[in-house]
């Protein structure tokens, strides 16, 4: 067997793989408008706990669209301003709240040990009380008026310690079109929401920009100090909360992201904050992530431009799976289906952003957010 042959048949038995052993989660079923529960006897309370440092910009419309949920039972939101410069406690306290709903925390210095975000998510906590859910989300995502209900109504149907949902990000400008669903695809890959969503699988996984969290089963996990200094904290929560009962993640398209992506560059910087920690800051996962990611994307569409034979039938087998793997998802930001064709290309860009991930952490700027590198205290 040639090496060119050799290489095709693990391309195209990787994606196999993929397509049949993964949780199905190429077919990104799990959604919110799916399998809705009703609504519960009686709506328990609910605060909404929002972290925000220099969000000016969009705060109004996130904070708006909290003020405007429908939720029937008793709901209050609590802001926690991280040391914004930029006014962003003032935007959100200036927004219309005939119902007092609104509290503004000033965040303490950043503590030892904890991640700026967390650290405010924290605080949130604290000021909080004791509500029966705690709905911890960012202070760049709008929500639908009818989202709150929707979650506590899954929620409560399911005695589920948390539900969680991908927001929609922005898929306006040419970078996001070419980046955007491939990150909610990489993810859904790390993590199969079906597989998540499983009480009898240990995986388990959360999205930051959304999530609701039973608030007895964040204090038996230890509370947020339990993963204080984590930079993927969502998933880090997820784990938490899973071993205090079932989760649910998956995606809306009614909590949706505010901040758009002008540049590859910006989408760069998002990746590349947290993918290095994915590896646990290892060298040797890291060399291992680039040749995987170079053997499983890289290889079909150059097999299928200079390989022979059956080598070529094997690389151009491997590049039409990718293709349709991406279909439902890039159905899902209703994009065409052709932008599955740059599926390699687009790996290879991701490979790059890991690879910067690890860059930036050997240079001291790991996890940078926010102008906080806050990656030095984990990193070996």
């Amino acid at each position: 067997m040639t090496v060119a042959l050799a290489i095709g048949v693990v391309c195209l038995g990787a994606w196999i793989y993929l397509l049949l052993f993964r949780g199905f989660f190429w077919l990104a079923r799990e959604r919110d408008d799916r399998d809705l529960p009703p609504a519960p006897a009686a709506w328990p309370a609910v605060v909404a706990v929002v972290p925000a440092r220099n969000e000016a910009d969009v705060i109004a419309r996130s904070i708006g669209s909290l003020l405007a949920q429908d939720y029937p039972g008793d709901f209050r939101v609590v802001l926690v301003d991280d040391a914004s410069d930029d006014g962003t406690g003032s935007a959100a306290v200036a927004l219309p709240d005939p119902s007092a709903r609104l509290s503004l925390i000033t965040g303490r210095p950043l503590a030892k040990g904890w991640t700026g975000k967390l650290w405010a998510v924290s605080q949130g906590v604290e000021a909080a009380g004791a509500p029966t859910y705690l709905w911890i989300t960012d202070a760049d995502i709008a929500h639908a008026h009818g989202t709150l209900s929707a979650l506590v109504a899954r929620a409560e149907a399911g005695q589920l310690a948390l539900v969680s949902l991908m927001a929609r990000l922005q898929t306006g400008t040419f970078p996001e079109r070419l980046l955007i669903p491939a990150f909610v695809f990489f993810f859904d890959m790390l993590f199969p929401f079906g597989l998540v969503n499983d009480p009898k699988r240990r995986l388990a996984a959360a999205a930051g920009g959304c999530m609701l969290v039973r608030r007895e089963a964040l204090a038996a996990a230890g509370g947020i100090a339990a993963i204080r200094g984590e930079i993927i904290d969502d998933c880090a929560l997820g784990a938490a909360l899973k071993a205090q009962g079932p989760i649910w993640l998956g995606l809306t398209r009614t909590s949706v992201s505010l901040r758009p992506y002008l540049s590859v560059g910006e989408i760069g910087r998002m990746v590349s904050r947290s993918a290095y920690a994915q590896l646990r800051y290892s060298p040797w996962l890291l060399a291992a992530t680039v040749a995987g990611m170079l053997l499983v994307y890289a290889a079909a569409p150059l097999l299928t431009a200079v390989g022979e034979g059956w080598a070529r039938w094997l690389g151009l087998a491997a590049w039409a799976l990718m293709t349709i793997s991406f279909q439902p998802m890039l159905r899902y930001f209703r994009l065409s289906p052709l932008w599955g064709l740059a599926l390699p290309l687009i790996g290879a860009i991701y490979t790059w952003f890991t690879v910067e991930s690890a860059i930036q952490v050997w240079r001291g700027r790991g996890g940078m957010w926010k102008g906080r590198a806050q990656a030095l205290a984990a990193a070996p």
